[in-house]
């Protein structure tokens, strides 16, 4: 399988599941389903039309809940992992609250907080060394993933096995729908940085999914994990 091939299986995959979890989710749901706009008010946010609410940290939380849980699922496996780690973005949201200008930018600071929160599990997961990743799944996600073909199973399986950075890096393309611009803003790299990464990863994923439909393909010399 060619990188083309490649990126085209990823982004079907991951947008499968963008399409599964963006299904609305149940009301009145969660910790912060009776959280105030925060401190100060909703002094962060853009005055809001007269016929509208302002916009609440509760509102954040079921709209986006869903996504931040599958994004930090998919980059750290363990799903009450994933959901310390999105519990621990939107308290930082809270603690931030006044100094972010609208949605967009709260949005931006889960996202951020969200990968950073990975990335220190990831990096506290390397000094344990029986770990082995499991693959356990809480009730929406085990759903999700049950909806998937065995193709795309086998997509989200060779995710898996890639390094930290250069999962991070498709899942936010392709889950997250995210511009390159907006990835290097999220991982702290260079769009340069972005898209030499992203083509290593889909490299990988190809002879991942090559190797296990048994036609191993070449792996490129000292290529860069």
């Amino acid at each position: 399988m060619e990188e083309e091939r490649a990126e085209n299986a990823v982004d079907r995959t991951l947008g499968r599941l963008r399409a599964i979890d963006s299904r609305p989710a149940p009301e009145g749901g969660g910790p912060f389903a009776t959280v105030p706009d925060g401190p100060g008010g909703s002094g962060a946010q853009q005055p809001a039309p007269a016929d509208e609410k302002p916009l609440t940290l509760a509102d954040l939380y079921r709209d986006h809940r869903l996504r931040l849980m599958r994004l930090a699922m998919l980059l750290v496996d363990i799903p009450a992992t994933a959901e310390d780690v999105v519990q621990e973005a939107f308290t930082g949201l809270h603690r931030h609250w006044t100094g972010l200008r609208d949605e967009t930018a709260a949005v931006a600071y889960l996202r951020a907080a969200v990968v950073n929160g990975s990335r220190s599990v990831l990096r506290r997961r390397r000094t344990a060394r029986e770990y082995v990743p499991p693959h356990a799944a809480n009730a929406r996600s085990a759903e999700s993933l049950a909806m998937l073909s065995a193709e795309h199973q086998s997509v989200v399986d060779a995710l898996g096995l890639l390094p930290p950075r250069q999962r991070e890096v498709l899942v936010l393309r392709y889950y997250g729908g995210l511009t390159e611009s907006e990835i290097a803003e999220a991982a702290g790299m260079s769009r340069g940085t972005v898209k030499s990464t992203a083509s290593r990863a889909l490299d990988a994923v190809a002879r991942i999914m090559e190797e296990r439909a048994g036609a191993p393909v070449p792996r490129r010399p000292e290529e860069p994990r």
